[in-house]
């Protein structure tokens, strides 16, 4: 019971360290993109990339991001979606965006797996 009682405080305490960033699915994404102007960036490393992304998305790969959050100040109080392979990276650039002061910060649910998933379009690197 001891165990039991240590495993939730510190899975408690743990969750207080990440932001509270909002998910959003790939069609809410979609609709954030073309109706409100909602900017992608997606997270993935130069090869995933190079195979196939969405249109119109900002490739900063995660290992990247709190080096060049300087770049997406621009958009700091605009929709920012964050996006990888399945979520999880993207989730923790979300947090590094919204702990840098980003406003209107969110990841997408399933990343690029959900996305083509949902029959939305990708397009190639140049």
């Amino acid at each position: 019971m001891k165990k039991i009682i240590v495993l939730l405080a510190s899975l408690l305490g743990m969750s207080s360290v990440f932001a509270d960033v909002p998910a959003v699915s790939p069609q809410q994404a979609a609709q954030m993109q073309s109706e409100k102007n909602a900017v992608i960036i997606d997270v993935r490393e130069k090869d995933e990339w190079n195979s196939g992304h969405i249109a119109g998305a900002i490739h900063i790969p995660l290992s990247e991001i709190s080096n060049r959050v300087s770049e997406l100040a621009k958009y700091q109080n605009q929709p920012v979606i964050m996006q990888c392979r399945s979520g999880s990276r993207s989730a923790r650039a979300a947090d590094i965006l919204a702990k840098s002061g980003f406003t209107n910060v969110h990841n997408m649910d399933g990343g690029l797996n959900a996305w083509q998933k949902a029959d939305l379009k990708t397009t190639q690197a140049n």
